[in-house]
């Protein structure tokens, strides 16, 4: 069985997911169509809406074969690590290609940019060095770096937030020196950042906007949704009474500001030249996640950047822990999260070719990597009634979803 790998959050699975599925399985002509997916904090820094094992159902429901999770240690990172882990994920199944959406549409002007990258790229780090040295973010330098060797005038736009994340698969497949084909198609309808729903197609952004706004499934939204995310979505909602946002997570976050000392703030993943300083100073005046993250972005310091520094704080997250992970850039296990008969035949077909336990469950014992995981599930469910908190958790010692 041949297989193919999409790198995805499905915050919620729309339609424009239901598109790249049919997309790449008529593309790659695959057996079995493999998801790996974030958990229950995403690459923005962002809580996920509604938890990994609701998400996947809805996966699952709407012709994806296996779904597995992207480790925390690279789900909640910048593009680079995060294309890195989930692309070495997928390399781990034994996929044959991977299919992800982009602005461009082209998958040769991807590996033309590649080559013209690998040219350039003292060029490019000097670049992105002297842009930092500015204030700037590290995104926007990347972007103007790009821009200095040409890499967003040709047909592939390095400016753009898909074709980022796919030049980050492209480079991993290439130097990890994989055996996987890349395939791009082009995205449709909304684009990524828009904040308001248009047509069928929309982004994930104006979706979950319109549902915090409307807070119920108006007419409107469903039509942007297959209805298995629509089922997943109100079940979601009737267990918890709402959906996830980082403003439920607000007075958590401000109480383990107030009462951690700069050093304890210091030692967390992504906490870097004093930035502490401003976290803790802004702490005692912050009335909301939202102003709380206007007081403190700067040029420097995107509101992307700041979110994945608060769900390390969040989790508790040190340097420690993540950056062996981090500098090995290897992944120790793959997290099977559900999957449908094909799924299931695949991995069975597959077993003795995969290098790294496959883990159906947490347990006692686990590695680094797997205690992370459970300590980002504690912290995901933290802000629900305890009975229902425990309830939601116990999916993560129970083996994978079947449909």
């Amino acid at each position: 069985m041949d297989a193919c790998g999409l790198i995805v959050e499905y915050n919620p699975f729309h339609n424009g997911h239901l598109y790249h599925v049919q997309q790449a399985k008529k593309s790659s002509k695959a057996d079995c169509i493999i998801a790996v997916m974030s958990g229950s904090f995403l690459q923005r820094g962002e809580p996920a809406i509604i938890d990994k094992f609701h998400r996947t159902q809805a996966a699952l429901a709407s012709g994806v074969d296996l779904v597995v999770e992207l480790p925390y240690s690279y789900a909640v990172q910048n593009s680079d690590f995060f294309a890195k882990g989930a692309v070495h994920t997928l390399d781990k199944l034994k996929v044959s290609s991977i299919c992800f959406g982009s602005e461009s549409g082209d998958t040769s002007n991807f590996i033309t940019s590649y080559k013209m990258f690998k040219e350039k790229e003292a060029i490019f780090h000097e670049v992105v060095q002297l842009y930092l040295k500015k204030g700037i973010s590290f995104p926007e330098a990347s972007k103007a770096a790009y821009k200095q060797i040409g890499l967003s005038t040709n047909e592939l736009d390095l400016t753009k937030p898909n074709n980022i994340l796919g030049f980050g698969y492209i480079r991993a497949i290439f130097e990890g020196n994989l055996s996987i084909s890349p395939i791009t198609i082009k995205r449709t309808g909304s684009n990524y950042h828009d904040q308001m729903i248009n047509n069928s197609v929309a982004s994930a952004t104006s979706i979950r906007k319109a549902l915090f706004q409307q807070e119920s499934l108006t007419e409107k939204i469903q039509g942007t949704l297959p209805v298995s995310t629509c089922e997943q979505l109100t079940k979601y909602k009737k267990i918890t009474g709402y959906w996830h946002t980082w403003e439920n997570y607000f007075p958590l976050l401000q109480y383990r500001v107030l009462t951690m000392s700069l050093d304890e703030i210091r030692e967390i993943h992504g906490v870097t030249e004093g930035i502490e300083y401003r976290i803790k100073k802004t702490a005692k005046t912050a009335t909301s996640f939202s102003g709380w993250m206007d007081e403190l972005k700067t040029k420097r310091y995107t509101r992307t950047r700041l979110q994945r520094m608060f769900v390390h704080i969040l989790t508790n997250t040190k340097k420690e822990d993540l950056l062996p992970i981090l500098e090995d850039q290897s992944v120790s296990y793959v997290r099977l999260l559900g999957f449908n008969e094909t799924g299931r035949k695949y991995i069975n077909l597959n077993k003795k070719k995969i290098q790294v336990p496959l883990v159906t469950k947490l347990t006692k014992n686990m590695d680094i990597s797997l205690s992370l995981e459970e300590k980002a599930s504690n912290a995901y469910y933290s802000i629900l009634p305890p009975s229902i908190a425990e309830t939601l958790r116990k999916q993560e010692l129970q083996p994978p979803i079947i449909i």
